[in-house]
């Protein structure tokens, strides 16, 4: 039996499974069997994005949106005033 090759699903795919993966109307196998993928490949994307979730409302913003990021061309005026 030849081997599948190997797939790369895109991210809007792999949130849409996980989606249905954590409403929970269907069990994994059936999730598994409606989208064509491993069960485990469900759970490890229902874990990422369950992972990811709190970054969504800013609980781990690394920047302060009121603060503006620095541009090249600030960064060449400041070289020449110097």
């Amino acid at each position: 039996m030849p081997r599948r090759p190997r797939r790369n699903h895109a991210p809007a795919f792999k949130a849409k499974v996980a989606l249905a993966a954590i409403k929970g109307e269907k069990t994994l196998a059936e999730l598994a069997q409606a989208f064509d993928v491993h069960p485990n490949q469900i759970t490890a994307w229902k874990a990422q994005l369950l992972e990811g979730a709190s970054g969504v409302f800013g609980a781990e913003r690394k920047t302060d949106p009121a603060t503006p990021a620095p541009t090249v061309a600030a960064g060449i005026k400041a070289r020449r005033r110097t």
